[in-house]
């Protein structure tokens, strides 16, 4: 096979060494624009997994590099005047220069052709050139050939919102040093490793306005690296910062990441009669974040993965490679820009998290791209997490989870939230002995609190006919049993209120979820006649007549919650339902006071809220929960997620349920495990008020570093507690936490769980 790189960086260089070790018949060519042993930048960090791949893929090359590699385990953090150091976390640093020339030699040793000094111009023609069967695509960030056919490969570029620079000095860290100064415009963070004897990458980095704020756009070089060197000097030991981007001038060695994400990896063009792929890898094909890892581990992990699929597939059709290439890789390409997305975003918006103490900003930046999880920690390093949780606790080691949660004058056992979730089996919006025993389980279960699922405070506000209400004496009694049952055993129960508008009407979840009845239906009504799906009733649009009314029926199921003995309330202004349908621009069109801006979309929800706050006692809680993004353009986004919990927490919101969608058919949600928390987190600590994360948090390990982190307060729990009644007591089990209580009749299978589960095997 004729295999051409386009592009000698460490994609190009380490997949034309493992296909010539793999198959030495190959004729394989890197092409590459610069002079041989030269290139830009600093030091480039591996982890000890991507050392782990690279021996598996080709042992000889993995010893030289390693050989060359400045290996640490600890991350130490200076903040606000203290420092705070951790260990066991394996990374690598080496100069990217000596990393490439590495490569370089390998590549030579084995029978791979590098030409160097060749600017390619058209990758057609050189393919043509060296009959290429194959082209790899690495030419780098800036790729030509991803611009040449951006018509297949629907490249995606985000211009990230930090100006950051890359420098070196010959101040040696022994950890990977995260450094945080705070200036009068704001704060500027320094990344430091490193990477040889004497040498450290030192990357300084800033949001673009506090760049501006500082001049520095309009410095030279020589007086940016002055400006970082002044403000880190307490780092360096009085050693200087060095630029190695003489190419650059004044400012323009300050950048912005380009996230890059391509919809596709393969172009098939026609060369010379046949049908050729160019294949994108590396920086050309995908970026992640420095703050996560590098850009090498991503192109040479591409390279590794690629070579092996040739291997499991020597025989086949190119396009069956390639395609079994593309769906492997890609996968796992997006687990990690997902990580570094949240990364990113958490070193942009650093600003949110100072005014935490030391410990808890380190255990926030440590866990920052929700890779890294509690018991992760815990087996980095058992004694800085011990210390962590008894400093969270303000005493012993206690699971994040099990911290008791204090909200006016309710004090929850834990932060564990058994989320709202719909049974659709009560009968004429009664609740029966299905709720009882089902409520009832989950309230000896151990959670903190436990929530109702979505009640209405009118027959035509249900969601489906078998949804519940609190409209009449009835609904109170029986709801008043299943309260008294919960109390009876220590645990808080709370009520979310709300009205179905545009998706009411509709089949049972089971049946056909949010699509209309087959018979029986009851008329619709919302803030304006847009129909939720194309087999949805177009509901009437409110009037103010309808809106008064409306609001004092929510005040009235207010009334009769606080009879029934709830201890919490939650008004439901997510998910398209009646009030987040005036919020949402999708599903809002009015002209009237109550359409048009955020203000006003969010005007009805506000006043609503307010009166049943009026009526609800002063020292019971009250919350609500949002959409905090629809997931379609046009829509709302975490900015206004911001702004829509400002204006709640006004009329006196305790606590925002923070989830996200739902609100149009056009919705798409990027989905992953965690993968709203990052809204709770925003709001949490923008807003400063309590938030509850919810959404594929399944797991204590999840909930431990959300609660630690600091990224919200509580964490709703849904489908495993469908699963799982006991699911608090099973996690605590886990975690050999005797934190919880039992029931007392439970307690002999309680002490039986724990000696299995944490009995030497």
């Amino acid at each position: 096979m004729n295999i051409l790189c386009i592009g000698g960086g460490p994609a190009g260089l380490y997949f034309a060494l493992l296909m010539k070790q793999q198959n030495p018949a190959h004729h394989i060519t890197v092409v590459e624009r610069n002079r041989p042993y030269d290139t830009f930048g600093w030091g480039v960090v591996l982890s000890d997994q991507t050392l782990q791949n690279l021996q598996a893929a080709d042992a000889h090359t993995a010893q030289l590099i390693g050989d060359a590699f400045n290996h640490w385990d600890d991350i130490e953090v200076f903040f606000k005047g203290r420092s705070i150091r951790s260990t066991g976390h394996g990374f690598c640093g080496i100069g990217r220069k000596h990393l490439l020339n590495i490569l370089q030699q390998r590549c030579e040793e084995l029978g791979v052709q590098l030409v160097f000094e060749t600017d390619v111009s058209d990758d057609q023609a050189l393919a043509q050139q060296y009959q290429a069967d194959v082209v790899i695509a690495s030419d780098g960030l800036n790729s030509r050939i991803r611009s040449r056919y951006a018509h297949t490969y629907q490249p995606d570029i985000d211009v990230r919102h930090c100006r950051f620079v890359w420098l070196g000095t010959h101040k040696t860290f022994d950890a990977f040093t995260f450094a945080f100064e705070q200036t009068e415009h704001g704060w500027f963070q320094a990344h430091a490793y490193q990477y040889n004897d004497d040498t450290s990458t030192f990357i300084v980095e800033t949001p673009e306005s506090v760049w501006k704020a500082h001049g520095i756009d309009q410095m030279s070089q020589e007086e940016g690296v002055a400006f970082c060197q002044n403000l880190f000097a307490k780092y360096l030991d009085g050693h200087s910062l060095m630029s190695n981007a003489a190419h650059l001038r004044g400012s323009a060695n300050w950048i912005q990441f380009p996230r890059v994400i391509c919809q596709t990896w393969v172009h098939w063009a026609e060369v010379a009669g046949k049908s050729t792929p160019i294949v994108l890898m590396g920086d050309a094909a995908h970026t992640a974040h420095y703050s996560i890892g590098s850009g090498t581990k991503l192109a040479m992990e591409d390279a590794i993965d690629l070579a092996n699929t040739f291997a499991q597939h020597p025989d086949a059709d190119m396009h069956i490679v390639l395609q079994a290439y593309v769906d492997r890789r890609s996968v796992e390409v997006l687990k990690i820009q997902n990580a570094a997305r949240n990364s990113t975003a958490w070193f942009e918006h650093v600003d949110r998290y100072t005014h935490m103490d030391i410990e808890q900003f380190t255990y926030s930046l440590l866990t920052r791209s929700q890779r890294i999880s509690h018991e992760n920690l815990r087996l980095r390093d058992p004694a800085w997490l011990g210390h962590f949780e008894s400093w969270l606790s303000g005493g012993r080691p206690v699971a994040p989870m099990l911290l008791p949660y204090t909200l006016r004058g309710l004090t929850l056992k834990n932060r564990i939230v058994v989320s709202p979730m719909a049974t659709y089996s009560a009968v004429e919006g009664l609740v029966n002995d299905f709720h009882l025993v089902h409520l009832g389980a989950r309230a000896l279960g151990g959670a903190g609190l436990l929530m109702v699922e979505m009640t209405s405070p009118t027959p035509e506000g249900r969601i489906t006919a078998g949804c519940p209400g609190l409209w009449n004496d009835a609904q109170q009694v029986a709801f008043k049993r299943i309260t008294d049952f919960v109390h009876q055993h220590h645990a808080h129960i709370g009520l979310q209120l709300g009205h179905s508008g545009a998706k009411g009407s509709t089949q049972l979840g089971w049946e056909s979820i949010d699509e209309p009845m087959q018979a029986g239906n009851w008329p619709l009504m919302a803030a304006s006649p847009v129909a939720y799906g194309p087999n949805n009733a177009v509901p009437r649009a409110m009037t103010l007549a309808d809106m008064q009314t409306l609001k004092g029926q929510f005040v009235q199921a207010t009334q009769r919650a606080l009879a029934a003995g709830f201890d919490w309330l939650e008004l439901h202004c997510a998910h398209g339902y009646l009030l987040s349908g005036f919020i949402c621009p999708l599903t809002n069109h009015r002209n009237d006071a109550y359409g048009g801006s955020l203000e006003n979309r969010c005007r009805y929800p506000l006043e609503v809220f307010q009166a049943m706050r009026t009526v609800w006692p002063a020292d019971k809680p009250m919350g609500v929960r949002i959409s905090a993004h629809d997931w379609a353009p046009g829509g709302n986004t975490d900015d206004d997620a911001v702004a829509i919990a400002r204006l709640f927490k006004a009329v006196g919101c305790d606590v925002i349920d923070v989830s996200s969608g739902q609100t149009t058919r056009l919705a798409k949600p990027v989905y992953g495990r965690m993968y709203q928390t990052p809204f709770a987190d925003r709001i949490r600590n923008e807003v400063h008020i309590g938030t509850m994360a919810v959404g594929a948090i399944s797991e204590a390990d999840h909930a431990n570093s959300i609660i630690a982190a600091g990224r919200a307060d509580l964490c709703a729990i849904a489908r495993p507690h469908l699963a799982d009644p006991n699911w608090t007591l099973h996690e605590a089990a886990k975690l050999a936490s005797r934190e919880v209580v039992w029931p007392r009749p439970y307690e002999a299978g309680r002490d039986q769980l724990y000696r299995l589960l944490n009995s030497p095997r």
